[in-house]
């Protein structure tokens, strides 16, 4: 498939050239790329000699004897194996934990304010917080909610996750994503997916940053079934764009962190691992565009269910119940007639971590910030606030609710979600979010059916 180059330009790290981002488009594709001409093999995966004497070397994502609809792998031919590093060694793990179970979970509502940039300096690895989650990457299973904040580029600093997927979601500032298979950049409104296993390092080319991590422990995210609603809509695999291989030639003192059963390690390393020259494969990182979701929604009554904004999912083993659901609610027309437009009040049987990019979700007037969080667990009641409700429930419906410049997101899990002792006693956690709903007034009157 044609590779394609966008218009934004960056400098490279510490360097002067300018980095152009080129990319492949296609969800789940099987792609190949080649930074030197003639540097992937031809009619073969491991011949005896690789060209430019590159080394061959498969990352599997997935078992061998995976079904191939969904076994994903990559050769890769590098300038040096990836087993060339000192022995690792634990690190601090600083406020990243995959250990749920310290506190009890609760069912309380709970909201946060955003959390401040740090004053020091901080790269993405130390500025990852653990919020909440449930299962583990010992059984491959759940998920861990994380948020970053940074205000330093990793320059010769490397990591890697070997406990699952991350989902990365910026809500500030640029990212500027190295991989072994090539470089993403994400702005705002982008995420950026980088496979189980795969090096990369993070760079922030507008300072500081800030946003959220979902570490998906199980099967890989897929884009979903169509069912109804047909061949098109919802996220368009089109809109998905792979790297192009870009290699690194460079020794020097390095560090490699691994994020292995729940804690970090690090290793002396003395090359770049992102030394990839060329490879082909569908376990590979990728971005999208949250704004070029294909909504959909009701024009005549009732509002549906919010799997409509599906974007992406780890199924689990129980058909139709995901691990994990990557939802958003992005800009929109509500045009329902006779129907309370905003999300109904509802309990769920699954479990929400919701975070607000950019603009004002519409279902809470107050309270909810971009870099904000929320948590509704298992059963626990929760919906619009009293304000949005009177306002919803007056409202003129001859005109159409145009919501606009907004992006709010949700992981959903199919495990209660618990949050870590840092997230319940952190100073942004909202000790009054129970108040919005305590002003929604008795409307009940026997006489007025």
């Amino acid at each position: 498939m044609t590779a394609r180059t966008t218009e934004k330009k960056v400098a490279a790290p510490r360097a002067g050239a300018i980095r152009a981002f080129s990319y492949q488009p296609g969800f789940g594709n099987h792609h190949t790329s080649e930074a030197l001409p003639g540097a992937l093999p031809v009619g073969r995966n491991s011949p005896q000699k690789c060209p430019y004497g590159l080394y061959a070397e498969q990352l599997s994502g997935t078992a061998f004897t995976a079904p191939r609809a969904a076994n994903r792998r990559t050769w890769m031919y590098r300038i040096r194996p990836s087993v060339m590093h000192q022995p690792f060694r634990r690190v601090d793990d600083r406020l990243l934990t995959n250990e749920f179970g310290s506190v009890p979970a609760t069912p309380n509502q709970l909201r946060w304010d955003p959390f401040p940039i740090p004053s020091s300096a901080t790269d993405f690895v130390d500025g990852l917080v653990t919020m909440a989650g449930n299962g583990g990457p010992d059984a491959q299973s759940g998920c861990g909610i994380h948020i970053y904040a940074a205000n330093q580029s990793m320059t010769d600093r490397f990591l890697y996750d070997a406990d699952g997927e991350l989902l990365i979601v910026p809500q500030q500032g640029r990212l500027v994503v190295a991989t072994e298979l090539g470089v993403l950049d994400a702005e705002p409104c982008e995420i950026v997916v980088i496979p189980r296993g795969v090096r990369f390092r993070v760079e922030l080319p507008e300072g500081a940053s800030r946003g959220y991590v979902c570490e998906n422990f199980g099967s890989p995210f897929r884009l979903p079934d169509l069912g109804p609603i047909g061949s098109n809509g919802l996220a368009n695999p089109r809109d998905f764009l792979a790297p192009v291989a870009a290699y690194e030639d460079r020794t020097a003192r390095f560090e490699l962190v691994a994020k292995f059963m729940g804690h970090l390690w690090a290793a002396e390393i003395g090359h770049s691992p992102l030394d990839v020259v060329a490879w082909h494969g569908n376990h590979v990182p990728y971005k999208y565009d949250l704004r070029r979701f294909n909504t959909i929604g009701s024009i005549s009554y009732d509002h549906p269910d919010p799997s409509i904004f599906l974007v992406l999912q780890s199924v689990s083993d129980t058909p139709g119940v995901d691990s994990i659901d990557f939802v958003i609610f992005p800009p929109r027309w509500l045009v329902m007639q006779n129907t309370f437009r905003p999300p109904w009040f509802h309990r769920n049987i699954a479990a929400e971590f919701m975070g607000l990019i950019q603009g004002v979700y519409d279902a809470k007037a107050q309270g909810f910030l971009p870099g904000g969080a929320s948590l509704h667990n298992c059963m626990s009641g929760h919906g619009p606030d009293a304000e949005t409700f009177e306002r919803a429930s007056n409202a003129d419906l001859a005109n159409p609710d145009v919501i606009k410049d907004t992006m709010a997101f949700m992981f959903e899990t199919r495990l209660a979600i618990r949050p870590t002792r840092y997230a319940l006693e952190a100073a942004e956690l909202q000790a009054d979010y129970y108040q919005c709903w305590q002003g929604l007034k008795k409307h009940f009157d026997p006489r007025k059916p």
